[in-house]
């Protein structure tokens, strides 16, 4: 609410206002934006049970992070904010054609609406059914609980989102993000003395390092979720997009008061994200030290370890913290969905000639339909065979190569034309949905059904048989980024643009870059690379 008064102060009805916050967010403030998206509920619980099921090596997903935001904080951000950009659609648009620009603003919120919110709301959902028992709580079934949960929630950020611009969304980010570091804290904390023979934290992780060895292993085999291999292929891909390209993200830099003030959040929320790791995979460690087998489902590792291990007077505090990080990145994505369609969509198909107050409330409208899309989606995802995290990582994987592909590109070329661009945002799509979908489940379909007519029963061996019969999806994504880059280049030797692409700079803020950002970044960079030599 305190961000909705805040709100009040600024102009809503235009376009810098509801969608960028009138241009005014300093960098404490967008960092802390950038961790609420960022960190959440689907988070906190799918990284979690990832830990839980194997380990510290999950960890990769939150530390080279770090380093993806370094990356755009030092080269990305000078380029984007230097034009005074609303969304990442719009550079395209300049780069490439208004058709291109379309193309990438349907696919943001495709993976909006079909993967982001619905775990978000998912994920939430999970934490406080666990964590209160609420089947037996409210006298229902499981599944009632899950649509009860997924839309008080959804309905609730709907009206927060829709009605409170960036600027309410960013304030009570930063916020949220407070409540949800120190209660991100207390859960390992209280979990270690807990476990601890003399109840103190160094007792705990001396105990998780001497009964877990299994777990503080940071290179994955080939059955793992993350071989060590991919930390070179898809994996900075897949960060690269997030950080890099990824409109929800970046929508709270470009709502910065000056280029070096977004640079500045960026690295703060870097220098933060290296250190999330102990808020996003130790737990589960603790968790699997705790009730190892007796819990068959790891999503539940993080939720169920909070209600056994919080006081009960702060298991209110800490549900209040994550409800607060739920409504954040829920409320985070609408903002950017009625930015996207109003702005990349609204104007050019339906009215050209609406005015700043009239795209607003139309992509208000929209922000409204896609969240009652995601809140019909969500419930199901408690049936994804791999997990709620893997889930978010391989259905991302199919926008994140072509975009990243398309970006790159866009910035670092002049003469690839706009049907380069467009050809790989439809067609990298379609490549990872056909290896994704069709030929990896056939071929470890056929894999495994040879290796049980050879008599091969054992289920460690059918496990290395099925991992070896197909690429993972990272590594995937990394070779259809290279085969996507080729096809840009390849088109544009064909045939070139004819009029070279000049770059156009903005006086709407300074646009002078932060003199420490190159330094700060290589430090954080050593910081990252230190904790791999660690383990």
């Amino acid at each position: 609410m305190h961000g909705i008064r805040l709100e009040r102060k600024n102009n809503e009805n235009t376009a810098d206002g509801y969608y960028l916050g009138g241009r005014s967010l300093g960098a404490i403030t967008i960092a802390g934006s950038l961790l609420l998206t960022n960190l959440s509920a689907e988070q906190i619980v799918g990284l979690n049970g990832q830990s839980f099921s194997e380990g510290i090596l999950v960890m990769a997903w939150e530390t080279l992070a770090a380093i993806a935001m370094v990356i755009t904080a030092v080269w990305f951000l000078p380029k984007y904010m230097k034009k005074g950009i609303t969304t990442i659609p719009e550079f395209i648009e300049g780069r490439f054609d208004e058709n291109t620009k379309a193309i990438l603003s349907v696919l943001f919120l495709i993976a909006f609406g079909i993967v982001l919110l619905p775990t978000i709301l998912y994920a939430g959902s999970k934490a406080f059914i666990t964590m209160f028992e609420l089947p037996a709580t409210l006298g229902v079934s499981e599944t009632a609980a899950y649509w009860i949960c997924v839309w008080s929630i959804g309905l609730i950020g709907v009206i927060y989102a829709i009605y409170g611009g960036l600027k309410a969304v960013a304030i009570s980010d930063l916020v949220n993000a407070i409540g949800l570091l120190i209660g991100g804290l207390l859960i390992p904390y209280f979990g270690l003395i807990m476990i601890s023979e003399d109840n103190s934290v160094m007792g705990g992780l001396s105990k998780l390092w001497v009964e877990n060895q299994d777990k503080f292993n940071v290179t994955g085999d080939v059955t793992s979720s993350i071989p060590v291999g991919t930390i070179f292929t898809g994996m900075m891909i897949a960060q690269m997009y997030y950080w890099g390209t990824n409109q929800s993200i970046l929508q709270r830099v470009f709502g910065a008061k000056s280029l070096a003030e977004g640079q500045k959040g960026m690295m703060l929320a870097a220098f933060v994200k290296f250190m999330i790791p102990v808020i996003v995979v130790l737990p589960g460690i603790i968790a699997y030290n705790m009730f190892g087998s007796e819990l068959t489902d790891a999503d539940a590792a993080y939720p169920e370890l909070v209600r056994r291990v919080l006081p009960s007077g702060l298991l209110g505090f800490f549900a209040a913290v994550l409800f607060g990080a739920i409504l954040s990145s829920f409320n985070s994505l609408l903002n950017s969905s009625a930015t996207l369609f109003g702005f990349d969509l609204y104007k050019k198909f339906f009215n050209r000639e609406a005015t700043e107050l009239q795209t607003v409330k139309a992509g208000k409208r929209f922000g409204l339909g896609l969240a009652v899309i995601s809140m019909s989606i969500a419930p199901f995802i408690r049936y994804a065979p791999d997990g709620l995290f893997s889930y978010i990582q391989q259905g991302l994987g199919s926008l994140s190569v072509p975009i990243l592909a398309v970006v790159l590109i866009g910035i670092l070329t002049k003469k690839v034309p706009a049907i380069g661009a467009k050809i790989v945002l439809v067609g990298g799509v379609l490549m990872y949905l056909i290896s994704l979908l069709g030929l990896g489940p056939n071929m470890v379909e056929s894999a495994i059904a040879e290796a049980e007519a050879n008599g091969i029963t054992d289920a460690a061996q059918l496990a290395i048989i099925k991992a070896e019969a197909y690429p993972h999806f990272l590594h995937i994504m990394g070779i259809l980024f290279v085969v996507n880059i080729i096809i840009m280049l390849v088109v544009g030797a064909i045939k070139p643009k004819t009029d070279e692409y000049v770059p156009q700079v903005t006086d709407v803020i300074d646009t002078t870059p932060w003199k420490y950002a190159t330094i700060i970044g290589i430090l954080i960079i050593l910081l990252v690379l230190s904790t791999y030599l660690i383990f």
